[in-house]
């Protein structure tokens, strides 16, 4: 009996200096990095509440709204564009991951196979619509105006041997159309999430070198407080590096 009051004890106290932060993510990975370092930060006194969404945009909105304190989705370059779109001045607080961006098929095991007038998608929104065009271009499918430019469009393909036959939809929906097209460039998590195994379905797929690190992001005025933080720290600890290398097994890995 004196050990269960003592368990309720603590779990009242707990809750009584327990500072809450709530974290908008997608699925996977994010939400499931999340939840791993749960217990390790409710033992430093942080209630972390993982709220998830399958889109881009609502995670962003609602974390300059204050109606959430961070969120976990999306690389630098995505939240550069989105602030200048939407007049946002979210932050960056810390990178944690790396997930390529690949190219997949069901119609297909090579990508010199790829038929003339071939349907592709790509993903709607600038940045990952222009990184989708530099890996196309990258492997010698397309050639565009200027390889640097990671915010290229369909816009600035100079050259189209194939006549492929480009469209734009969202990221989250892409998987749902890959047995309609011939070649399909998703998002790691949303490919993870339709059970595509990245390292080995994708017929080719960022390198290393990719400058577009998974981040933590927040406002400018919490971006420094305690709770923060502590999930940054969290977020670089050797036990999530070990999470992230054996749970996905190269299909995400750790940027630290």
């Amino acid at each position: 009996m004196k050990k269960l009051i003592a368990a309720f004890a603590a779990v009242a106290a707990f809750s009584a200096h327990a500072e809450t932060l709530t974290v908008a993510a997608t699925p996977v990975p994010h939400a499931e990095i999340l939840e791993f370092v749960k217990p390790a930060l409710a033992k430093e006194g942080v209630d972390l509440k993982v709220k998830v969404f399958t889109d881009y945009i609502q995670p962003n909105v609602q974390v300059a709204e204050k109606r959430l304190d961070a969120n976990f989705f999306q690389h630098q370059p995505y939240l550069d564009e989105f602030n200048k779109a939407k007049g946002t001045s979210l932050v960056a607080v810390t990178g944690v991951h790396l997930e390529p961006l690949g190219a997949y098929s069901s119609k297909l095991k090579d990508l010199k196979d790829l038929p003339s007038g071939a349907n592709v998608v790509i993903p709607n929104d600038a940045t990952n619509g222009g990184r989708a065009l530099l890996l196309l271009a990258k492997a010698g499918v397309i050639t565009l105006k200027d390889p640097t430019n990671i915010l290229s469009t369909v816009k600035d393909i100079a050259t189209n041997p194939k006549d492929l036959k480009i469209r734009e939809l969202e990221a989250a929906t892409i998987p749902r159309v890959l047995t309609q097209v011939d070649l399909a460039l998703i998002n790691t998590n949303y490919a993870l999430e339709a059970k595509l195994d990245p390292s080995k379905d994708a017929l080719v797929i960022e390198g290393n070198d990719s400058p577009y690190v998974n981040i933590l992001v927040s406002r400018a005025d919490n971006k420094d407080s305690d709770a923060m933080q502590k999930l940054a720290a969290a977020l670089h600890s050797p036990e999530v590096k070990k999470f992230i290398t054996e749970k996905y097994k190269g299909a995400v890995l750790p940027a630290f």
